[in-house]
């Protein structure tokens, strides 16, 4: 078992402790082991293998013999006894928006709430109001949240869904009989979300694509299928649906079903006032003596209306296809473009991997840089460094970029928590040792709008902070911003020379593209981060630029695209 496998359980343990009431002390040891566990750097195997587990501040010899279990055998009786002993609906409990342990144990012992569906029941009815410590206020949040949780399992995140969707594309390629083979809808527009997989096939012979399509092995359940079209539902839960279309239709199916809705309208009717029908189908006269031209690709479909081409990213009826029209389209930023990235975790903090290997995954991809950015020491929850701790890890940052082990230039950061009233977590002499500062908001989630917005703002007037992390702290298909004036925290972001990422975490993707075409024409910059707690996690960069092309961004508004020296002196400047 790994590391952040069994520091997970440890953490689980602690909870279900909590819930049943167990002494704070033991639960204490259990989550701070499970800090101490993450924070080793040396191979876990090894301290293992020399019982070394004790000499880690927060591992007794008891917790040490409980780790070395888990990494040997992968099971714990206690753990198991602990599982059998809370109905795992309880722990269901804790998904709900501002339920900790100790509130669930309220919930589980004094209204026997065993389920998501018992705590809806509860909530309806208004017995949570009643019990000490919620009131009414909490039982409508946790309505709410319900709500948000029943909506929220109807989609999926893009990456999960491009994840699923690759393979079956690619395999699709590859039949005999297609010629061309394409993913449409919101996965080909890359929004953040995505309700379903959506395929068009370009084939003169459909039949064995058809077949192929519905008995692949990762079909559950066949929802419907003819000659051209087939809905399957995909063992991970989610829908598929193909559309199979003779070849020399397959660019105007390409271009209706990648949508969005809006988007199309608006080229419907462009084309009509050029006398033409525009369909899935191609196109057609209306007019007697009106031709309508041969296509051969999306570019010409577009070239044919007047417009530029229209990349599927913007294609969401914000402007695009008046600037088009104009020649004024922006060229947008591509993946290659991106030298580097600043906001990643290490073991100090709450990731799954050590410095050194951060540094090794970024050489691996070729970068000139990457930015280190563990978390300050406010956040407990995730390891966050001590003052001492993080001295030590700058110490080993300029060491380690002197020793020119590694092609990539390591710069010293901190992801630094904004606390509630909008003080940094740690003194000005602490941050001016680092090459950069990102500021979140990692907890008091639940202030008004006008006290989170002044929260964020006087965060950024401090000196020392280069950019904004996560400016909302939403995290998709789980947890609504919180509430603030992003137009505020924009502007204030540009009058105090200040950043904000594009978190591109895929559970994040923050700040929302929607506001990044306005933000950057104001004069804002972006930092593409990919928020990564691992070396496979580096990769959500993509998930990044696909928002900051939904956004408009080019290459120019993006500070990670910058040679090292440049992006150095851009920092050191701000």
């Amino acid at each position: 078992m790994e590391k952040q496998e069994i520091a997970e359980i440890l953490e689980e343990i602690a909870t279900l402790l909590e819930i049943q009431g167990e002494n704070p002390f033991r639960i204490r040891a259990y989550r701070n082991g499970a800090r101490a566990l993450l924070n080793i750097d040396e191979d876990l195997e090894t301290v293992i293998r020399k019982k070394a587990l004790t000499e880690y501040e927060g591992i007794g010899e008891h917790l040490a013999q409980k780790i070395t279990t888990l990494y040997q055998t992968g099971r714990l009786a206690e753990y198991e006894k602990l599982k059998r002993a809370v109905p795992k609906g309880v722990l269901d409990l804790m998904q709900v928006q501002g339920l900790g342990p100790k509130k669930v144990k309220v919930l589980y012992t004094k209204l026997k709430i065993r389920s998501l569906t018992d705590l809806k029941i509860a909530a309806e009815k208004g017995k949570i109001a009643s019990l000490k410590g919620f009131g009414r206020k909490t039982e409508q949040n946790i309505l709410r949240s319900l709500e948000h949780k029943a909506s929220y399992q109807k989609r999926y995140l893009w990456w999960e869904a491009w994840q699923i969707a690759q393979p079956i594309l690619q395999r699709l390629q590859k039949l005999k009989s297609v010629k061309h083979a394409e993913v449409c809808g919101s996965l080909r527009r890359k929004l953040e979300t995505v309700g379903d997989l959506d395929f068009l096939i370009g084939s003169d012979d459909p039949k064995p694509v058809m077949k192929w399509f519905i008995s692949q092995p990762e079909v559950a359940h066949v929802m419907g299928h003819g000659e051209t079209r087939a809905s399957i539902r995909l063992a991970s839960g989610m829908q598929a649906d193909l559309r199979i279309v003779p070849p020399q239709q397959f660019v105007y199916a390409l271009v209706y079903f990648t949508g969005s809705k809006e988007h199309n309208i608006k080229i419907r009717t462009r084309s009509l006032k050029k006398g033409w029908s525009l369909s899935e189908y191609g196109f057609e006269s209306v007019k007697k003596n009106g031709s309508p031209p041969k296509i051969a690709d999306e570019e010409g479909l577009y070239r044919a209306l007047g417009l530029s081409y229209i990349p599927p990213e913007m294609r969401e009826n914000l402007g695009e296809i008046e600037s088009a029209a104009k020649g004024t389209l922006p060229c947008l930023i591509e993946e290659s473009d991106i030298r580097g990235t600043l906001h990643n975790h290490t073991t100090a903090s709450d990731g799954r991997n050590t410095l050194k290997e951060m540094v090794q995954a970024a050489d691996h991809l070729k970068w000139e840089y990457i930015g280190i950015s563990d978390h300050s020491k406010s956040s407990f929850q995730a390891n966050g460094l001590s003052a001492e701790r993080l001295v030590k890890q700058i110490e080993t940052i300029h060491q380690l970029n002197a020793s020119k082990e590694f092609k990539a230039h390591i710069f010293a950061g901190l992801e630094c928590d904004i606390l509630a009233d909008g003080s940094l977590d740690f003194t000005s002499k602490i941050l001016e040792k680092l090459d950069f500062v990102i500021v979140s908001v990692h907890n008091a989630l639940t202030q008004d709008e006008k006290t989170m917005t002044r929260r964020i703002i006087k965060a950024l007037e401090h000196p020392q902070t280069t950019m904004l992390g996560h400016a909302t702290g939403r995290l998709l298909l789980q947890r609504d911003p919180y509430r603030v004036n992003l137009t505020k925290v924009i502007d204030a972001a540009i009058a105090n020379h200040k950043i904000i990422e594009l978190n591109g975490n895929p559970l994040r993707m923050d700040m929302d593209w929607r506001f990044w075409h306005a933000a950057a024409n104001k004069g804002l910059l972006c930092c593409i981060n990919t928020d990564a707690h691992s070396t496979e996690n580096l990769q959500f960069i993509r998930c990044g630029v696909n928002a900051a092309r939904k956004g408009w961004l080019t290459k120019a508004q993006v500070i990670n695209t910058l040679p090292l020296k440049k992006i150095a002196q851009l920092l050191k400047n701000r």
